[in-house]
């Protein structure tokens, strides 16, 4: 997979989590997801010095804050979710403003809310500092199923393909003075999106046949070689391991 399918998301850099290798981010990131989810809800201020922990992270490999903001507009459908739970759950009842509220469903959006936000915000710092690529040698190098890993290269590298198919489409049905303004017009998409679907199958069979006769078997061979030092997991360790302590006070403090 050549790195221009990370464009999207890659953000091109030299810092220090730049240069970490994919696996040991990976690592560090579910780690640090894991502690986050086990943190008591009731302990407020332990999710606003995470929140202050990926600022750091955020600094340190030079993702401006207003691109982080931007991606995490993608969870405002689980935060329309989180808003309604306080009208909608039973229980003890609390006015806010005039407004009758569920205690137990404040404590339930504020734990969507504030758990769902620093899980998205670490997925997109991982996606900020790693090409695409990388992400997927690191759970090959982790040792993820064979098949999976493959399954994600194939469907990065060929949604490309498709995009370009559908372009190339749309520029033919443009050229050819149609422009979609109704139901009436249904028809002709749904026509295309069939010739669309023939299209990409006949490449798949092309493409594998092609791969098997290069040899290809049913596995794809690790061609990243270049594992982790210690220094590497120690600074990959530095963001978990200071999760892991504000973890245990959460639960120490309640």
């Amino acid at each position: 997979m050549g790195s221009g399918h990370a464009r999207a998301l890659y953000l091109p850099g030299t810092s220090a989590v730049h240069r970490l290798p994919a696996h040991c981010k990976i690592v560090a990131g579910l780690c640090f997801v894991l502690l986050v989810v086990s943190t008591p809800r009731e302990a407020v201020w332990a999710f606003g010095v995470y929140a202050l922990l990926l600022a750091g992270v955020a600094a340190v490999s030079r993702v401006p804050a207003g691109l982080l903001l931007r991606r995490l507009l993608i969870e405002v459908p689980f935060v329309l979710f989180a808003v309604l739970l306080p009208f909608v759950a039973e229980g003890e009842r609390t006015e806010v403003l005039g407004v009758g509220l569920s205690v137990p469903g404040l404590w339930g959006a504020w734990n969507i809310l504030a758990k769902g936000t620093l899980g998205v915000a670490v997925s997109v710092l991982l996606a900020s500092t790693t090409e695409l690529r990388s992400l997927l040698l690191g759970l090959q190098r982790l040792r993820m199923p064979p098949l999976l890993v493959q399954i994600a290269s194939f469907m990065i590298r060929y949604g490309d393909v498709i995009v370009d198919e559908m372009r190339r489409m749309r520029i033919a049905r443009a050229s050819r003075g149609f422009t979609a303004r109704g139901i009436r017009h249904w028809g002709v998409l749904a026509k295309s999106a069939g010739a669309l679907f023939i299209r990409c199958y006949e490449r798949g069979e092309r493409v594998h046949l092609a791969m098997a006769s290069r040899g290809y078997r049913g596995t794809m061979p690790l061609i990243d070689e270049v594992g982790a030092g210690t220094a590497q997991w120690t600074r990959a360790a530095l963001l978990p391991t200071a999760a892991a302590g504000v973890c245990l006070m959460g639960w120490l403090t309640l």
